[in-house]
């Protein structure tokens, strides 16, 4: 007997495509020739708040689909879509690919009829081809986008400030603050730059450099804070009596340098002359004292003075400029005056090059300005602080304003104010070293975060230590949370041990972070906060100051 065959056949599943497309929980949708909307999903409705209803049988016109061309963004605009249709709702359209051969494309853009925030979407769509390799219909696909393009507005925005943050500390670390001039630093690049395109064009350069006699006279007699006014004053004239091209640039202490592009030696020495008569005629100071200024001016030229690399512009007029002050200075000094001079030593005894007062102007020199560029350094990473927490920065500049007004009335040297001035300035430096995450924080801290703020004099009398000249300020910043009572940080120090620049700034930088507005409490009155410092006297504070900060509070000299 024959064994029946068993029939062996492959189950079929009869599909609905219609089916899998409601089923999908993928937003999709359909289109025919026609460019008609056929299929409009759940999904689709859930994504766009538009019913199927709605949406079947309106035209996507603006898509030439089938024509496999890239459509024009002219016809892309709101106004130009048809009334009923999604299309007329979606804006900022950026088309991200499409596919001239295999009628694909890719867009991205913004729903906006979907309550007050909208949704981003991205479509993508790919053809429908029958057996005979024609295009029958085109599938879509809606893909809320909204996070991703959410994280890149503030990726770009967070570029935007970072940009912003790097362009004001590059100008920070390229400006003097107390002149607001160029500084050093700037003056290596502008003078490359300049010399390039005189070699280059074939055109002369010039240098004037410029130093005040005797400056340091005036600061003893009448102070650093009235030098400063009067080199601030200066500062602004120079700026009025050069052309419109040439750069001012604070380059020491009390010396100027000027890049004068375009114009020859005899044009320049013209330039120094004026610049010379204006400085003597003018009187510099406030109401309370005015001084006259003599300068000591020198001129160098490329190519003239056989200049044959920026340096030789620089050390050329550095020598002459030595050479004006040792015939008495307030002069203008070229090349050609020394050409005189040597032969005039010739004919005459000879000279020693090198006297002990040219020395020690030389070496006086290489000192200033190697303590110009560390201040500006220095100050310049104490404004990044400012950049990080803007209540800083505040802080900073009101807390050294008291500082200066309590070391006043308290007639302390001209030296000391100065050192509480420059402590005051830096005082808050070693925040550097505090993360962020505790700086910004909107709340009180906590004891283990409390803990790691009182590590910030330290961090700052560590960043300093190595600076020479800036030692005797250290004290001050180091110990100016140190209390009356000893009960203060970091060593615990009493009474008269603490230093008086670090006694004058803790007074000065309670009364302003008690009248300033924190994340965690709004600010006190002035009379609270006054009466919150008179309860510390003896305790927290050195009696002897808060009796002068309450004379200045009666005076209205703090507020």
């Amino acid at each position: 007997m024959k064994e029946k065959k068993r029939s062996l056949q492959t189950p079929t599943i009869a599909t609905n495509p219609r089916n899998i497309l409601q089923g999908s929980s993928i937003a999709h949708f359909v289109i025919n020739k026609d460019h008609v909307i056929v299929e409009w999903n759940r999904a689709c409705e859930v994504l766009t708040g538009f019913s199927a209803a709605r949406m079947i049988g309106t035209r996507n016109h603006w898509m030439p689909f089938y024509s496999g061309a890239r459509p024009c963004l002219a016809d892309l605009l709101i106004d130009k879509a048809p009334a009923r249709t999604i299309y007329k709702y979606y804006k900022d359209m950026e088309i991200k690919r499409w596919d001239l051969v295999q009628g694909a494309f890719d867009i991205e853009g913004f729903l906006a009829p979907l309550g007050k925030q909208g949704k981003w979407l991205r479509f993508t769509a790919a053809p429908l081809i029958d057996a005979r390799g024609k295009v029958i219909a085109a599938i879509e696909t809606l893909e809320d986008i909204t996070s991703r393009k959410l994280a890149e507005k503030e990726k770009e925005e967070l570029t935007r400030q970072l940009l912003k943050s790097n362009r004001q500390l590059r100008n920070l670390a390229l400006r003097d603050p107390e002149t607001g001039l160029f500084n050093h630093r700037y003056l290596q690049e502008v003078l490359e730059a300049e010399f390039i395109r005189a070699k280059r064009y074939s055109q002369p350069l010039s240098l004037i450099m410029v130093d005040i006699d005797y400056f340091k006279s005036i600061n003893n007699m009448y102070g650093h804070q009235f030098g400063d006014l009067v080199l601030a004053q200066l500062s602004q004239l120079l700026k009025k009596l050069v052309r419109r091209y040439d750069v001012v640039v604070r380059s020491g202490g009390e010396e100027f340098t000027i890049v004068s592009p375009g114009i020859d030696r005899w044009q320049t020495l013209v330039l120094a002359q004026r610049i010379l008569d204006e400085i003597n005629l003018a009187s510099f100071g406030d109401k309370k004292h005015m001084v006259k200024l003599k300068v000591s001016l020198a001129v160098v030229s490329y190519p003239e003075d056989k200049v044959i690399k920026i340096e030789d512009l620089v050390s050329g007029a550095e020598q002459l400029l030595l050479k004006a002050k040792e015939s008495g200075g307030n002069r203008v000094y070229t090349n050609l005056e020394g050409k005189k001079a040597k032969k005039k030593s010739v004919r005459g005894r000879k000279t020693r090059t090198e006297t002990v007062e040219s020395l020690r102007f030389r070496l006086d020199q290489i000192t200033r300005r190697a303590n110009q560029n560390l201040i500006e350094a220095i100050f310049a990473f104490a404004k990044a602080i400012e950049l990080r927490d803007h209540y800083t920065g505040e802080h900073v500049e009101k807390t050294v304003y008291y500082a200066l007004q309590i070391g006043r009335l308290l007639k302390l040297s001209n030296e000391e104010i100065e050192n509480v001035r420059q402590a005051a300035i830096l005082h808050d430096l070693g925040k550097i070293g505090i993360s962020d995450k505790i700086l910004l924080k909107n709340a009180k801290l906590s004891d283990e975060e409390y803990q790691e703020i009182k590590k910030h004099p330290q961090i700052a009398a560590d960043i300093l230590r190595p600076i020479h000249f800036l030692r005797s300020v250290i004290p001050y910043i180091l110990y100016h949370h140190e209390r009356w009572d000893g009960r203060g940080y970091p060593s615990g120090l009493k009474g008269q041990i603490i230093p008086v620049g670090a006694r004058i700034i803790a007074i000065a930088d309670v009364f302003q972070a008690l009248t300033s507005n924190r994340p965690y409490r709004p600010a006190f009155s002035t009379e609270e906060a006054v009466r919150i410092i008179r309860q510390g006297a003896g305790t927290q504070f050195d009696p002897k100051i808060v009796k002068a900060f309450l004379i200045l509070i009666r005076r209205k000299k703090i507020h």
